[in-house]
């Protein structure tokens, strides 16, 4: 046993880490249209850990300690609830003998069989008879361990919305009968794009944290390539090149976290980051999978956002970025995601390459974007165009709108240190 000192943040690291692999087995154990039960086995589990290693100690191995809890709660809600609930699953029977019960949870609790129980669960919340919101939003709360604030910020929309579609997903397994199972062929191909669309809000959560002190939160990196990882093994995907352009994304992002921040915490643009902190390794894994996603001339959203990373990652430096190419790039992605983020973010490149101006024009096409205008970087960003321009009234205004609308202390520090330099000069 260990010191039983910083126990909660054990617990949430457990919840991040585990939580997706234990609600995935047992819900192929208690049947999908259970989740809830499977849901509520967990987090049973997790308070047991908390309270028990506050009076006994923090166990050598938390993560078996938690998975051998859940095992024998599993075993008691079977034997406790058999008598009201239906399981339909393939399994419970077995766990129903004390002869097999054992060999039953050693085999449904082995590292293959949860991540095949995974990817079930990441396939199932992303099934047709679900809505794309509503799927994604389930699979943020069952595999990700995300919170219901944390996907309504996600979302940039209110709890009560994210309540109601998590409601939604659950009476649509339960009046679909979706089954827990890995679809094939045609079905797989059209689930894909949801599954990838919410292992990137996870990454992004991760990247730009949008709660607590931390601008990085890298155990939801960590977990968003995981879980890409898992899907890219499934053999039968025939979309290969989309899941590695993702890969690549990510760990090209991933490859730039050390330099994102000061020796005091304090937040860097990527025009102060020192590129020698960037992690070489991870560049080198980052560009091998985009170079995987383009065997086949497959072209998404991912391989363009990818291929845009790519760019800052190689340039020597921050003067000799490629900012023509990185605004070809975006003008391709515009045709594929005409979001007002996509335009927001090609407005830099614009900036860069055409001047301050037209960038200004650019964000005025989105400006009364609800979501947007709510956005901290919309308006940060426009104060750097007028800023560029020559504006340094407006640009304030803006950056005091910026610094009111920011999430985290950290990107307050690091526009109020911009709003003195501006009102300094």
């Amino acid at each position: 046993m260990t010191e039983n000192h910083n126990i909660p943040q054990l617990v949430d690291h457990l919840f991040r880490h585990e939580s997706g692999k234990l609600v995935s087995v047992l819900t192929r154990i208690f049947g999908i249209e259970n989740l809830d039960l499977a849901e509520d086995v967990v987090q049973d589990s997790l308070v047991e850990a908390m309270t028990h290693w506050e009076y006994k100690g923090i166990p050598d191995n938390p993560s078996a300690w938690l998975f051998r809890v859940a095992k024998n709660k599993a075993l008691t809600t079977i034997g406790r609830e058999d008598h009201k609930r239906k399981y339909v699953s393939s399994v419970v029977h077995l766990l129903k003998s004390e002869l097999t019960a054992e060999p039953a949870l050693h085999h449904l609790f082995s590292e293959e069989e949860i991540q095949d129980d995974q990817l079930r669960m990441i396939f199932t919340c992303c099934h047709p008879a679900i809505s794309s919101d509503s799927q994604i939003a389930l699979a943020l709360k069952t595999l990700c361990g995300f919170s219901i604030p944390e996907i309504a910020r996600a979302f940039l929309t209110s709890v009560d919305n994210v309540n109601q579609r998590l409601k939604r997903a659950r009476q649509s397994i339960r009046e679909a009968a979706i089954p827990f199972d890995i679809p094939r062929g045609r079905d797989l191909d059209k689930r894909l794009d949801a599954v990838l669309e919410t292992i990137y809000l996870l990454f992004n959560e991760g990247y730009s944290a949008s709660k607590g002190d931390d601008i990085i939160r890298y155990e939801l990196c960590e977990e968003a390539i995981r879980l890409a990882q898992i899907v890219a093994a499934e053999k039968t995907i025939r979309q290969k090149e989309n899941v590695e352009a993702l890969l690549a994304l990510m760990f090209l992002n991933a490859s730039r976290f050390s330099a994102r921040q000061d020796s005091e915490g304090r937040l860097l643009t990527m025009e102060e980051q020192d590129r020698g902190l960037w992690d070489g390794q991870l560049r080198a894994i980052g560009l091998y999978h985009l170079h995987e996603a383009s065997r086949n001339n497959s072209l998404s959203i991912y391989h363009i956002l990818a291929t845009i990373s790519a760019q800052h990652s190689i340039a020597p430096d921050y003067a000799s970025t490629d900012w023509k190419s990185i605004l070809s790039l975006y003008d391709i992605l515009i045709t594929l995601d005409n979001s007002p983020l996509t335009r927001l973010n090609r407005s830099v490149a614009i900036a860069k390459v055409r001047g301050p101006h037209q960038a200004l024009a650019e964000l005025e096409t989105i400006k009364d974007e609800p979501a947007i205008d709510k956005y901290y970087l919309f308006h940060a960003t426009r104060a750097e165009f007028l800023i560029q321009a020559g504006e340094p009234a407006p640009a304030s205004a803006a950056l005091e709108n910026a610094i009111r609308l920011a999430p985290l202390s950290s990107i307050k520090d690091l526009l109020n240190r911009r709003l003195v330099r501006l009102t300094t000069i």
